[in-house]
């Protein structure tokens, strides 16, 4: 891996981290976080489906 890949992985983490570190310092009921994370998995999986199929 070059330093470029390091830092995409490292900003992934962090990305992914931030919002469920935030939802933990919420309070937010963990059902319902992970229904969300659902929720939104879903709809990028479906516009990036869409967008490959378009281009």
């Amino acid at each position: 891996m070059n330093s470029f890949s390091w830092l995409q992985l490292v900003s992934l983490l962090l990305v992914l981290v931030l919002p469920i570190s935030a939802l933990a310092a919420h309070r937010m009921n963990w059902s319902q976080g992970i229904k969300l994370a659902l929720i939104w998995a879903a709809i990028f999986a479906g516009v990036t489906a869409f967008v490959s199929l378009v281009s």
